[in-house]
């Protein structure tokens, strides 16, 4: 958030000697590389109308459609994506019916959809879609920008695809190893410790929403300063919970997240049809969507930063700006759907609660740093160093893949 800079001042000796997020997490991939734009909508409608247009097209037009990369052409031979039921011909032969779009995280707090076909992705991260279901949760690092305010780790229950809106990528790290919420990814040894020095249950989701409440960014990755006082390991659990609660916006059994009466947003003026421009009276608390008028929006929500951009302005230039024309990029609806309203209305209400929180967060963080459990304890307790084989994703072999052409893979 501009002006909220409650990570800043944290860089010195005690956050140094603090374990790195990649020290308890320790598997993790680098963000997705999609390669091509035109397979990521808003809504699944766009998606499907640009397979259509692909498809119909035929030898040249359809290459200059589909954008060439060095990882992937029309003739590219790729086997199917974990868990997606899509074709594994040569894209160049493909004539059937669009895969059936999926839900993804594009970047921090907008969530949207993809073609989930290993043909159009040049670097899918396979071993990701292995895991990836109804009980995984993903933890994505947040590239570090000196001087940028915001949260340095941000967890959602869909796919997300890593990306930052400053260009400095960090990690994404699932919060299981396996499907159904089997083998942990944490350090070896880690739960033990941490049972015994708090005197009471751990569990992985535990050490997740700590890190959500606690994380820092650093030039090294996200810092997690883990306490002495089980008290406080104990709040900064309950806080984290919360946020990630709210950032998982009713997914996984929670609640759909909301501001007490009288403070939640609503439309005042409807959104037109091709809204110019998003602008914000902070004296008035009031968010223009073009000549739409959104009110109240606490000052948190419209200030709210990862990386050094403002999520709303982000979310909001997703959606309209402008795409070549002629491309795939730019087909899409004809005017402003009702459902992204929605989807705004619920983003205000996710960042203003998390703003809301942020001097709690900072104070526990600080906390936590003056007395605590730093990287030197862990290699005496024997969790770091962390086995290699930690670091690498588990084999997966309850399953069948499908190989290019229809060939099935033999794991």
């Amino acid at each position: 958030m501009r002006g909220v800079t409650e990570d800043q001042p944290l860089l010195d000796a005690p956050l140094l000697d603090a374990p790195l997020l990649d020290d308890l997490m320790p598997w993790s991939t680098a963000p997705l590389r999609l390669g091509r734009s035109w397979i990521v909508a808003p809504d699944p409608r766009t998606l499907r109308a640009r397979w259509d247009r692909l498809v119909a097209a035929r030898g040249a037009e359809r290459e200059a459609l589909f954008r060439s990369s060095r990882a992937r052409t029309p003739s590219s031979s790729v086997a199917a994506l974990p868990g997606q039921r899509t074709g594994t011909v040569r894209l160049a032969r493909e004539a059937g019916g669009c895969p059936e779009p999926v839900r993804l995280a594009h970047g921090p707090f907008d969530e949207q959809w993809l073609l989930p076909d290993h043909r159009l992705i040049d670097s899918a991260r396979p071993e990701l879609w292995r895991v990836a279901d109804e009980r995984q949760l993903f933890a994505v690092e947040q590239g570090y920008v000196p001087g940028a305010a915001g949260p340095a780790l941000l967890v959602t229950g869909v796919l997300p695809d890593g990306r930052s809106p400053a260009g400095r990528p960090g990690r994404i790290r699932p919060l299981f190893r396996r499907p159904g919420g089997a083998e942990p990814n944490l350090a070896p040894g880690l739960l033990p410790l941490l049972r015994g020095r708090y005197g009471a249950e751990v569990a992985a989701a535990d050490v997740l929403a700590w890190a959500v409440a606690a994380g820092v960014p650093s030039p090294a990755g996200c810092r997690v300063p883990l306490p002495a006082d089980p008290e406080l390991w104990a709040a900064g659990v309950a806080l984290g919970r919360e946020l990630v609660g709210v950032q998982l916006r009713g997914a996984r059994g929670g609640a759909r997240p909301r501001l007490p009466g009288g403070r939640r947003p609503y439309v005042r003026v409807a959104v037109p049809a091709r809204p110019a421009g998003l602008a914000y009276d902070a004296a008035e608390e009031v968010l223009s969507v073009g000549g739409g008028r959104i009110s109240p929006v606490p000052a948190g929500a419209w200030e709210f930063e990862v990386g050094g951009a403002r999520m709303l302005e982000q979310w909001f230039a997703h959606r309209t700006a402008p795409a070549e024309p002629g491309g795939l990029e730019a087909i899409g609806p004809a005017g402003w759907p009702q459902e992204w309203t929605s989807e705004l209305l619920e983003l205000i209400t996710v960042l203003a609660l998390l703003a809301e929180r942020a001097p709690e967060r900072a104070a526990l963080t600080a906390r936590a740093l003056a007395a605590g459990v730093d990287r030197a304890a862990l290699r005496a307790a024997g969790v770091l160093p962390v086995p290699e084989g930690a670091r690498r994703p588990a084999s997966v072999l309850d399953h069948q893949e499908e190989g290019p052409e229809g060939q099935f893979m033999l794991l």
